[in-house]
């Protein structure tokens, strides 16, 4: 209603004046003139009036403009003291001026937040013009990590750290990296820092913005704690070994009193040198074990030979025995073809086996009947397999789906690295290795060769 009755108060002004104007052809035709004396104040006040009209609606204006320009949106128009044809204008700047007095109100509120939230983060932040290189925005835990005041330019980083500044020009947005930093120039200490980058745009200007993230501690801790576990899996490998050659050791002297009460017999010398030749091919098996799994990276070449099926489960029997019958767990031996065999590395074949009997050996354990069952056979794809089942407590579905990912374990003591090592071992001869089980059915480890 306020700008249409500013409208017509306009045209009812330009209205008078025309027909003020029009007077004087009137009065002149009817031989008037002398009237005209009173017409020409009257034309000057309306023209006046319509001037003043005009130029407050535009002062007005002007001013809005004005503090607009200069940002100044404490201004604020007197709307009761102004002429009627004014007060809706007014009313409007008002209503402008109060909403880009909030708006600014919220920008700073949500800059000091940015700000104060930039301040508290432990990850450095480097915001910087990518044509020019002029930083815009670093924070105070960048200026700690790096020990830098003050930055104008990311191309000063240059003088600071070369190394640095060239990886951060040449990450690309979107992509992580991690990097090494000085940060001490005098001490020349040097950190370890993940570099993470993003660019935006803004009025035609682009920008990127890089994160610096201390990782030198979680490294460090990474670290040691890969130590811990290579130390934990060498000795749950050498342990697997070691235990049944004591427990056989064990077994040996035992005979050897007992000979030395009845005597010595030809059984007794071909037991005693079965024994120690067991112990003996069992140990070299372990030092060469140990020297592989130093270098099981770097194998490119397997030692392949060919070894028979029989002869493997006879050395494995023999090398388990005490310790089965020490726990009164059953083996049984299942191989229809005799002359079945297999090219592989005996000495880490042998490993895997150790390790899969082992692991039975601890599932049936609590059985009242313990049972592990040794086969091998030819499959319809004509594929060696190799079998070893239990009838221990077996698996649930989730635990099968994890049990050969690193330093998964179910045990308490278990170091979880036995079956992703026989994986590897099993992966580096082209075979595979599967899990069948059902818990309280026990489990089956099913190893296939190719032909």
């Amino acid at each position: 209603m306020g700008s249409k009755d500013f409208e017509w108060r306009l045209v009812a002004r330009v209205v008078l004046l025309l027909v003020s104007l029009s007077i004087p052809a009137v009065v002149i035709v009817n031989g008037w003139a002398e009237a005209l004396v009173f017409w020409l104040p009257l034309v000057i006040f309306q023209v006046l009036d319509f001037i003043r009209f005009v130029r407050q609606a535009q002062d007005e204006l002007n001013q809005f403009i004005e503090s607009v320009h200069y940002r100044d949106f404490s201004r604020h128009f007197n709307e009761q003291h102004a002429y009627t044809q004014l007060k809706s204008l007014r009313k409007g700047f008002n209503e402008i001026n109060s909403t880009f007095k909030t708006i600014t109100k919220e920008k700073e509120t949500q800059y000091h937040n940015l700000q104060k939230v930039m301040e508290l983060v432990d990850t450095g932040i480097l915001s910087y013009d990518m044509a020019t290189g002029e930083v815009v925005m670093m924070n105070e835990s960048l200026k700690h990590l790096l020990h830098v005041p003050f930055m104008k330019t990311v191309h000063y980083l240059a003088k600071r750290d070369q190394e640095l500044y060239e990886e951060v020009l040449a990450l690309e947005p979107g992509h992580t990296k991690i990097a090494t930093a000085q940060t001490a120039h005098f001490e020349k200490s040097a950190i370890k820092v993940l570099l993470s980058a993003t660019a935006f745009q803004s009025e035609g200007n682009r920008y990127k913005l890089v994160s610096f993230q201390n990782v030198n501690e979680a490294l460090d801790e990474t670290e040691s704690k890969a130590w811990q576990k290579l130390l934990n899996v060498m000795t749950h490998e050498i342990m697997n070994s070691v235990a049944p050659i004591s427990s056989l050791a064990d077994t040996l002297k035992t005979r050897l009193h007992e000979t030395a009460v009845t005597g010595v017999t030809a059984d007794d010398i071909e037991d005693l040198e079965v024994g120690v030749s067991t112990i003996k091919r069992r140990s070299e098996g372990l030092l060469r074990f140990a020297e592989t799994y130093r270098n099981l990276s770097k194998i490119t070449k397997l030692n392949l030979d060919t070894v028979y099926v029989k002869e493997l489960f006879t050395n494995l029997h023999r090398l388990m025995q005490p310790t089965l019958a020490q726990k009164g767990i059953a083996l049984d031996i299942s191989l229809p073809e005799q002359e079945l065999s297999l090219r592989v590395d005996p000495t880490l074949l042998d490993q895997v086996l150790i390790n899969l009997l082992v692991n039975a050996m601890e599932a049936v354990k609590e059985q009242p009947e313990s049972r592990i069952t040794l086969s091998a056979y030819t499959s319809t794809d004509n594929k060696t397999v190799i079998r070893i089942a239990d009838n221990g407590i077996g698996m649930s579905k989730e635990v099968q789906e994890k049990i050969f990912i690193p330093f998964f374990s179910t045990r308490k003591q278990g170091s979880g690295i036995g079956l992703s090592l026989c994986k590897q071992i099993v992966l580096l001869h082209r075979g595979t290795i599967q899990v069948q089980s059902a818990e309280g059915e026990g489990t089956a480890f099913v190893l296939r060769f190719g032909a």
